[in-house]
């Protein structure tokens, strides 16, 4: 009796051990750009603070089982960019800032772990709420000496050949140099892709599509084709990063393949975080997670054949959670409605339609209602006066526009936000990137191996020695 015993736990013991070796049949890579360990721990003690408590409210993937710390230089500074970070997360091979999928000297291309497992023959999809084309997504794709080759990093996009592609659009889709040639929609079209533009027109259109490119409304596109609209911006009907990582999932797990790999950035973190946006960027953060939920209930379905890895490329702004004193009011942050470069598009259109009904009275009332000044953070006479100031110096003319990496802001959004920091308690170093370290997070099949401190070159090596890809 006790040896069939002792044979029945031995039994279960090679049957665990062989399923937690098992190769990870559906993998998901998501990359927080500009997402450093701040950002994570700021945003749930931002969420916590919203429900009116200290403390902190976890994300989604940030209580993944498994967690470890990156380190992210390039191999020309200390600091990367998005295309050299994108590039180590990608194929696992440093190169110099600005570079996109070729070695550091810039003399060859280097495969991604999404070609590696498009070779194993996985459905394969790549998505971002920022362009296709920006460099983070082109990472695992196209092999340029310079991310500003937009329109050439479309052409390695097609030639790539993978499923399914989605984002806010192409940045460059015709030919500035060659007048007369096929725009990269035209192109795409003749390489077999079906366009679907906006969530529902992908709904229409997938059950007959072998390749998919989802991209926003032409609408949107005309707004502003860089990106999706920030979380803290979004209208009813704007396509979402949780709207594109469902239609990946629904696209993917259709094609007759072995399984599939899926790369989804979160792209406007970073951009956040260049404007020194602190409720903007938090919310970011929240909205990466949004689609992160999404995974992981396909996840719980299939929990010995998945894998879910998180990570950022970079840190950006050198965010800093307290300054001054020993306090965090983050509950502020909650009366902010609208982006600051939002605000101060609003704020310019605005001088523009209401000529002399421009007062400081009435921009005291937008002020109000999109960041809760006076109504809900009080503000003493120093402050009033600061902003004052911030019209009277637009009205006249006398301040310039401050320009971020991704953004334009006039005087009075700018003193507006920098307000709304001090008041949470927040702080920036820079309107630029960081060499701090960025977390890792990962559940399912594979994930134990994201342990630890590692190189961010060593993430996709391991993703590839999870799944069993030749890389």
């Amino acid at each position: 009796m006790n040896r069939r015993i002792l044979s029945l736990c031995a039994f279960f013991c090679m049957a665990l051990a062989a399923m937690a070796g098992g190769k990870a049949k559906y993998v998901f890579y998501f990359i927080g750009d500009g997402m450093g360990v701040n950002q994570v721990n700021g945003t749930e003690t931002y969420m916590a603070a919203t429900e009116g408590r200290i403390g902190t409210a976890p994300l989604c993937f940030a209580q993944f089982p498994v967690a470890g710390l990156v380190t992210t230089f390039s191999a020309s500074n200390g600091i990367t960019d998005s295309a050299a970070g994108g590039t180590a997360l990608a194929t696992g091979h440093k190169t110099k800032n600005g570079a996109i999928g070729v070695t550091a000297d810039l003399s060859a291309p280097v495969q991604s772990v999404a070609a590696a497992a498009k070779a194993e023959g996985m459905a394969v999809g790549i998505a971002t709420s920022v362009s296709i084309d920006h460099a983070t997504p082109a990472s695992f794709y196209a092999h340029v000496k310079d991310r500003g080759m937009y329109h050439q990093i479309g052409k390695d996009l097609i030639a790539a050949g993978f499923d399914f592609y989605a984002g806010s659009d192409f940045l460059q889709p015709e030919n500035k140099e060659l007048s007369g040639d096929q725009t990269l929609y035209d192109q795409c079209e003749k390489a077999g892709y079906t366009i679907a533009r906006g969530y529902k027109d992908y709904q229409a259109k997938a059950g007959s599509a072998s390749k998919m490119l989802l991209l926003q409304t032409e609408a949107a596109s005309r707004k502003d084709r860089t990106a999706l609209p920030y979380a803290i911006d979004r209208k009813d009907g704007d396509m979402t990063l949780q709207d594109i990582t469902r239609a990946a999932i629904d696209f993917l797990s259709k094609k007759d393949a072995d399984g599939f790999f899926l790369m989804v950035e979160g792209g406007k973190v970073d951009w956040a975080c260049h404007s020194n946006d602190a409720a903007a960027a938090f919310r970011e953060v929240i909205d990466t997670d949004e689609a992160v939920k999404v995974a992981y209930e396909f996840y719980k379905q299939h929990p010995d054949e998945t894998l879910i890895v998180i990570t950022a490329d970079h840190e950006t702004g050198g965010i800093v959670l307290g300054a001054g004193k020993v306090e965090l009011h983050f509950d502020v942050l909650k009366n902010q409605r609208q982006s600051a470069e939002a605000f101060s598009r609003m704020i310019a259109a605005l001088h523009q339609s209401q000529g002399e009904g421009f007062t400081w009275e009435f921009v005291r009332q937008q002020l109000q209602e999109s960041f809760g000044f006076w109504s809900q953070i009080p503000l003493d006479e120093k402050e009033t006066a600061q902003l004052k100031k911030a019209y009277e110096d637009f009205c006249e003319g006398v301040a310039k526009d401050n320009r971020t990496l991704y953004a334009s802001e006039n005087v009075i959004a700018g003193t507006a936000r920098q307000l709304m920091a001090r008041k949470a308690m927040v702080s920036w170093e820079s309107d630029e990137h960081s060499n701090g370290y960025v977390p890792v997070f990962a559940i399912g099949a594979g994930a134990e191996k994201f342990t630890g401190r590692i190189d961010n070159t060593e993430i996709p090596k391991k993703i590839a020695d999870a799944a069993g890809y030749d890389f």
